[in-house]
């Protein structure tokens, strides 16, 4: 029904058939492997048949043709083997992700602030009107590399790639776009360990003695010896959350409120941050609900979710009047420290299940090596007293040791096994003394024998 012939003009392959009219009709394909062309032919005469006879093409066939390039697809078109393909019209990028984040309703209000910011990348770099369909894997590398440009930290970078890549994982799923021009586009989110900062107690009892009232106190003493997230957990505690008898304290956890189950955990009352919460509550005022004024709530918790209120900007004078220089990630690192001090004495799964996160998080963004830790390694394990060697009896010890009866080694015994039935290890000592006592007759080697 069709044949195949090699194109010299071009290298590719010409397939030759006689359409339903009988005219010779030619559709050239590009160069590739013969077997590849071969496969084309083939399915080419499936196509003329089913025209043939006014019936519909297999599914193999039907799928081959549904998975069929532009080009390829438009000349069997042409022909009149296939249908035209309908043109999708034109999909504007940042009018359709604007509709799209505004239609979700499981983000919060400040992760949808974030993804707007990527939003805006992506509309400044290829233009708010791009067509989505005509976005390549080279416009994804550039875009890389334009955010690498702008010196952004790589953490942002990788972050900003891995929200662009699910966004075209969204328009794929409504089959907008028949690939992600972002997969593979990533960039290690590097430099983590350059903005930790164990912060020690010696710092940080200096800290808190120069906060200028007790809000401050309550603050810093949340953060770094109740290990909260600030502001959101720091300015959400209630004094109804703080159970002084059971000691124990619930956290609200606005930050993980949308996951299952971790909208709130329950921490201890933690020794440290006792005396810093006992002086909060003599100072609150008649009916307060909020540990920390809540002014300072009212000031972080805009329209778009939580903000740092110029906290940053307050506590880093505060850092600077106790006589220290600011660390990175100013409430993290205090937050991370007390993570890393707490797996020294308590299980990972407690201090990962009082701080809210995972065994796999805190040691990609919390846990870290302090200097103590280098210092007990130069020092060794403690050392253990000296086991005292046994002492040998000598020869007229030892005569008296071997006469000793019964009853003291029954109390050597149960000086290891504890005596669960005294009366009945009494009575069978006594038995044993009672055989020792016994006379044996006299016997030789020989079994005795009766009857011979």
């Amino acid at each position: 029904m069709a044949s195949l012939a090699q194109d010299k003009t071009t290298g590719g392959f010409r397939i030759l058939f006689f359409d339903l009219q009988g005219e010779r009709k030619t559709i050239r394909i590009p160069k590739c492997a013969k077997r590849s062309a071969a496969a084309v032919k083939l399915r080419v005469e499936f196509l003329i048949a089913a025209k043939r006879t006014n019936t519909a093409p297999d599914g193999e066939t039907l799928a081959w043709v549904a998975g069929l390039d532009d080009d390829l697809h438009g000349k069997l078109a042409a022909h009149g083997l296939v249908a035209p393909r309908e043109k999708q019209p034109a999909v504007p990028l940042g009018p359709w992700l604007e509709n799209y984040i505004a239609n979700r309703a499981d983000l919060k209000p400040s992760t949808k602030l974030s993804r707007r910011q990527v939003i805006a990348d992506l509309s400044a770099f290829l233009g708010a009107n791009r067509d989505v369909q005509t976005v390549t894997p080279g416009d994804a590398d550039d875009f890389k590399q334009w955010l690498i440009g702008r010196k952004l930290a790589t953490s942002t970078i990788h972050k900003r790639l891995q929200v662009a890549r699910s966004f075209f994982i969204a328009l794929r799923r409504r089959k907008l776009v028949a690939d992600n021009p972002f997969e593979g586009v990533s960039s290690p989110a590097t430099g983590i360990q350059d903005r930790q900062r164990f912060v020690t107690r010696q710092e940080i009892e200096k800290v808190l003695a120069a906060c200028p009232d007790g809000n401050w106190r309550t603050i810093v003493a949340l953060s770094r010896y109740g290990g909260l997230r600030c502001p959101s957990e720091v300015l959400s505690l209630r004094w109804q959350d703080i159970d002084w008898d059971a000691e124990r304290i619930v956290v609200r956890a606005p930050k993980m409120e949308h996951h299952a189950d971790k909208a709130s955990r329950v921490i201890p009352l933690f020794a440290e941050l006792r005396p810093y919460l006992a002086d909060a509550f003599d100072a609150a005022p008649e009916g307060a609900e909020y540990v920390v004024d809540e002014r300072f709530r009212k000031g972080a918790l805009g329209p778009n979710g939580w903000v740092n209120m110029n906290l940053r900007t307050t506590f880093e004078k505060i850092i600077a009047r106790a006589g220290l220089d600011p660390w990175p990630r100013l409430f993290h690192n205090l937050r991370a420290s007390r993570e890393t001090e707490l797996v020294e004495t308590f299980p990972v799964q407690a201090v990962t299940s009082w701080l809210g996160n995972s065994p796999t998080i805190a040691m990609r963004h919390y846990l870290m090596t302090t200097e103590s830790h280098f210092e007990q390694a130069v020092k060794g394990p403690a050392e253990e007293p000296p086991i005292e060697p046994p002492t040998t009896p000598n020869k007229a010890a030892q005569n008296p040791a071997q006469s000793v009866s019964a009853g003291a080694r029954t109390e050597r015994t149960t000086a290891h096994f504890p005596d669960t039935n005294p009366r009945e290890k009494r009575g069978y000592a006594m038995a044993c003394d009672i055989v020792h006592k016994c006379s044996v007759a006299r016997e030789g080697l020989e079994p005795p024998t009766k009857g011979l």
